[in-house]
């Protein structure tokens, strides 16, 4: 198990590989469908209210019933990957297969996709603390930043390689 802190390096990531499994401790943000279209938008306009650089980004929405990811390969979803990891995302957390060109942009910005176990119970018994940080009229879908310890999760795409 190999234990990475955000936010995480490039050197770090190259430590990686895949099928490795991690956790990942530190500040996470969380979107979906609905947000991050929006953030893309913001980094496009230089108005993203926090540093990207070395993020995490969970496919998620929050609730007080939990986390659990969401299928990354939606259009809404994955079409954001390349941009958010241009603009300094490392970790992309989240379930299912992207296409090729999604796997290309990450390894061009050096990020990764991680997928991680949809087990709501054990992600939110990791979340220590949560608060909304954009898109708030949007409820469980809006970006919240978590503090979390040991989220779990599988290197999936890692440098064009995937499982």
């Amino acid at each position: 198990m190999k234990n990475l802190k955000t936010p995480i390096t490039d050197d770090e990531l190259s430590q990686l590989q895949v099928g490795d499994k991690i956790t990942i401790s530190g500040t996470i943000y969380t979107g979906r469908d609905a947000a991050l279209p929006q953030l893309a938008e913001l980094v496009d306009k230089d108005e993203v209210p926090f540093d990207l650089n070395g993020s995490v980004i969970m496919h998620t929405a929050f609730s007080d019933a939990g986390i659990a990811p969401t299928t990354s390969s939606k259009v809404e979803i994955e079409s954001t990957i390349p941009r958010l990891s241009e603009a300094g995302v490392k970790v992309h957390m989240g379930k299912g297969m992207l296409n090729d060109e999604t796997i290309q942009s990450l390894k061009d910005n050096n990020s990764i996709f991680v997928i991680t176990p949809p087990v709501a119970a054990l992600l939110t018994s990791r979340v220590l603390e949560k608060k909304c940080v954009l898109f708030e009229n949007e409820g469980m879908e809006a970006m919240f930043e978590l503090k979390v310890k040991e989220i779990p999760g599988i290197v999936a795409i890692q440098d064009g390689k995937k499982i």
